[in-house]
C-alpha cells in the first residue's frame, strides 16, 4: 500500500478491534464473579435461611358441612370442607434486627438476627362461626388455631405464645396449606376464656433468622411495626414504604402504619392467596407485604462492569490524542506502541476488579489507576519523545480515570456529564486541527523516528 498513513490508520482499526475483544473478555470475568457471588448467597441460604416474611398472627379453623341431597328415591350424602380465618383488629410489632455476614470464600453474605415483639388483638371470634349453607346441614370445626407464618422456618431460633396472659406451647407447622411453614397454637377454652365472644389478647417473642431481606405483610385491620438495625445502608421496598425513617451511620430506624383501607392484605389472606414478594401485586392476588432489604451500598461487580463499558471509550480518547500529538509534531509512533498503549488501559479494569474483591471499591480505583498512570508516564516519555510529554501524558490519562470515577459515582447524571465531556474533548481537538491541511499532511512522509538517549532526554 503507498499511502503509509492509511496502512497506519487500518492497523490502529485492527488493534481497536482486538482491544475491544479484550474488554469484553475482561466484562465477562466480572459477570462470572457476580454470578459466583450469587451462588455464595444461595449457599448460606441454603444452610442457614432464606429471606424471611413474616404473615401472622391469624387465627384458623378447618371445618366440615355435611347434608344429604335426594338422588332419586333415595339420598345421596354430601360434604365441604372450607377454612375460616379471623385476622387481628390491631397488630404491633416492635423487632430489631442484628446483621450477621457470612462468608462463602471472599465473598461476604449479609444475613441477620430478628428480635421481634409481636403484639395482636382481636375484638372476638365471631368470624370462626360457621354459617350453613345447606338447610339442615351439620356444621363440626376442630379447635382455632393461632398460626404464625415465615418464609423459611429453619430460621426460628424461638418463639414464646401467651393468650391472654397464658403461656402457650407452640407446635410446628401452620396447619394453613398455602403457608406451611411457621408454627402454631391450639386454643382450648381455657385460652380463649370463653366461646369467642369476648376480645382477645396475643403476645408473641420471636427470634428468627433471614438472609438479605425482610418483610411483614399488613393482615390486619391496623397494623404497626417499628423496626430498628444496626445496619446503615438500608432499602426499603414492597407496597408500603415507611412513614418515618431515621438512617444513620450506625444503623437505622423505620415505621410503618397500615390500614386495612389501604391494603388487600387481610380479604387476600382469607381467599388463599400468597404473599406478593418478588411480584408486583396489589391486585389482591397476591398478598401485599413491606420489605427492608440489607444491601451493601456498593456493588463492586456491578461498578467495576459499568467501568468496563467506558474501557473502549477511553482507548478510542487515548489513541485521539497520541495520533493528535503525531499529526502536530510530526512523531512516528508504531502501532505496537499502540497496542501496548491499549493494554495497558485494558488492564486497568482487570487490576480494578481483582483487587476490589480484597479492598474497598475506592482503594482499588486509586492504585489501579496510581500503577497504569506511572507506567503510562514512563512509557510516554519513548512514545512522545521527552519527559514533558509523557508527563503531560500521564495526566491526560489520570485526567481520564478521574472523569471516570465521577461518572462511576453519579449513576443518575452519568449520561449528561459523559456526554459533555465528549463534547469538550470534540471541541479541544477540532480547535487544536482547525489549521492543519490534512490534505498536505498525507502527501508527507513521515518523520524518522528518534533514535539514541539524546531523542528523549
Amino acid at each position: 500500500m503507498k499511502n503509509p498513513y492509511l496502512l497506519k490508520l487500518l492497523s490502529i482499526l485492527g488493534i481497536g478491534l482486538l482491544l475491544w475483544i479484550l474488554l469484553d473478555q475482561i466484562g465477562g470475568l466480572g459477570r462470572e464473579r457476580q454470578d459466583r457471588q450469587v451462588e455464595a448467597q444461595h449457599s448460606v441460604e441454603a444452610s442457614q435461611a432464606e429471606q424471611q416474611t413474616l404473615v401472622g398472627p391469624v387465627i384458623q379453623t378447618t371445618c366440615t358441612e355435611e347434608w344429604d341431597q335426594a338422588q332419586g328415591e333415595g339420598k345421596n350424602p354430601m360434604r365441604r370442607e372450607f377454612i375460616l380465618s379471623a385476622t387481628p383488629t390491631q397488630l404491633d410489632i416492635d423487632a430489631r434486627t442484628a446483621l450477621e455476614p457470612r462468608y462463602r470464600g471472599i465473598f461476604k453474605i449479609n444475613t441477620y438476627a430478628l428480635k421481634a415483639q409481636l403484639n395482636a388483638q382481636w375484638r372476638s371470634l365471631q368470624s370462626l362461626r360457621p354459617e350453613h349453607t345447606h338447610p339442615g346441614s351439620r356444621l363440626s370445626c376442630s379447635a382455632p388455631a393461632l398460626m404464625v407464618a415465615v418464609s423459611d422456618a429453619r430460621g426460628i431460633r424461638r418463639a414464646q405464645v401467651k393468650v391472654n396472659d397464658q403461656p402457650a406451647a407452640p407446635l410446628p407447622g401452620t396447619r394453613n396449606q398455602v403457608h406451611p411453614r411457621g408454627f402454631h397454637v391450639l386454643l382450648t377454652e381455657a385460652l380463649t376464656a370463653d366461646k369467642g365472644d369476648r376480645p382477645l389478647a396475643v403476645s408473641i417473642e420471636l427470634d428468627l433468622i433471614g438472609t438479605g431481606e425482610l418483610g411483614v405483610a399488613p393482615i390486619a385491620e391496623s397494623s404497626h411495626v417499628k423496626l430498628a438495625s444496626d445496619w446503615p445502608h438500608p432499602s426499603f421496598g414492597g407496597r408500603f414504604l415507611p412513614i418515618q425513617r431515621d438512617v444513620r451511620p450506625d444503623g437505622f430506624k423505620a415505621e410503618w402504619h397500615v390500614s386495612s383501607l389501604a391494603t388487600t392484605a387481610p380479604s387476600a389472606f382469607a381467599t388463599g392467596a400468597r404473599t406478593c414478594a418478588g411480584t408486583t401485586g396489589g391486585d389482591g392476588q397476591c398478598i401485599e407485604t413491606f420489605s427492608v432489604s440489607f444491601m451493601d451500598p456498593v456493588n463492586t461487580y456491578s461498578l467495576s462492569d459499568r467501568a468496563v463499558k467506558y474501557g473502549l471509550l477511553f482507548v478510542g480518547l487515548t489513541f485521539v490524542a497520541v495520533g493528535l500529538v503525531e499529526a502536530l509534531r510530526r512523531l512516528r509512533v508504531h502501532p505496537v506502541q499502540y497496542l501496548l498503549v491499549g493494554c495497558a488501559l485494558s488492564i486497568f479494569f482487570l487490576l480494578l476488579l481483582s483487587l476490589s474483591e480484597h479492598l474497598s471499591f475506592g482503594a482499588s480505583y486509586a492504585a489501579a489507576a496510581a500503577a497504569c498512570v506511572a507506567l503510562l508516564t514512563v512509557y510516554g516519555r519513548y512514545l512522545l519523545r521527552g519527559w514533558g510529554a509523557g508527563t503531560l501524558f500521564g495526566a491526560g490519562i489520570g485526567s481520564l480515570y478521574g472523569c471516570l470515577y465521577l461518572l462511576l459515582q453519579m449513576e443518575q447524571t452519568a449520561m449528561v456529564i459523559g456526554s459533555l465531556m465528549l463534547f469538550a474533548v470534540l471541541a479541544l481537538v477540532m480547535l487544536l486541527t482547525r489549521q492543519l491541511d490534512w490534505y498536505a499532511l498525507l502527501k508527507q512522509e513521515p518523520a524518522p523516528p528518534a533514535s539514541g538517549a539524546d531523542k528523549v532526554a
